[in-house]
């Protein structure tokens, strides 16, 4: 099978941190944003949604030893087949978002959580999506959040309501689980999916636990002035 090449050339990731790099915006994920997340030991690493089909990115990425594509919600999957077609790696969704990409090989789904590989979690988290779900990546402290909450201004996270929210309301007791399942004390930092631009040049989110405690705190004070 032909694998189809790049039309443009684009410019790769830039690293964040050790063993971390984020993407530019991507138009095939309404300029959201991706993550390469390499794991200790030399264990590769995982791709966290799809970034722009370009040469540079698709070069960044062979250059790693193995790798597992994740996809956080709808939103981020772009253009996910051809990125499986020329690298060969399981693509991992949760399962209500899994009609979305026919024809794509190595295709893996689950339900509420999982661990694809040592250190790595999922849980699902509907609400802007269907399928919506977040990654903890334990051993570098880190939540990959996707578009469950963003960011609204410098080390600002927030979830919004939009036009393309899938169930507003489930949304809200999704960040209300995650808080349980996170482990103690975690994350120390957040990475959204969602376009960076209100972060003025910054790329994560520090102090992500006291964030999402007092963003909680918030919401629940909204929905009691609500009624609800």
């Amino acid at each position: 099978m032909a694998i189809a090449s790049p039309s443009e050339t684009g410019r790769p990731p830039q690293p964040v941190q050790d063993n971390l790099w984020v993407f530019a915006p991507s138009r095939d994920s309404q300029g959201g944003t991706a993550w390469w997340q390499a794991l200790p030991g030399g264990g590769g690493g995982v791709l966290i949604d799809c970034p722009g089909y370009t040469e540079a990115n698709l070069t960044f990425l062979r250059e790693r030893q193995s790798g597992r594509i994740l996809l956080t919600s709808r939103e981020g999957h772009g253009r996910c087949r051809r990125f499986q077609e020329a690298l060969g790696w399981p693509v991992l969704v949760q399962e209500q978002e899994a009609y979305l990409l026919p024809g794509v090989a190595r295709l893996e789904t689950f339900a509420e959580e999982a661990e694809p590989q040592p250190g790595v979690r999922l849980l699902w988290t509907p609400g802007p999506t269907p399928g919506a779900c977040v990654v903890l990546a334990l051993e570098a402290g880190g939540l990959f959040c996707g578009r469950l909450l963003v960011p609204t201004g410098v080390n600002q996270l927030a979830p919004l309501r939009t036009a393309r929210t899938f169930h507003w309301p489930r949304q809200r007791r999704s960040l209300e689980r995650l808080r349980r399942w996170l482990p103690p004390g975690a994350p120390d930092w957040i990475a959204s999916g969602a376009g960076l631009g209100a972060l003025r040049g910054e790329k994560l989110i520090s102090g992500g636990r006291r964030l999402l405690e007092d963003l909680l705190e918030d919401l629940a004070a909204q929905a009691a002035r609500e009624g609800e």
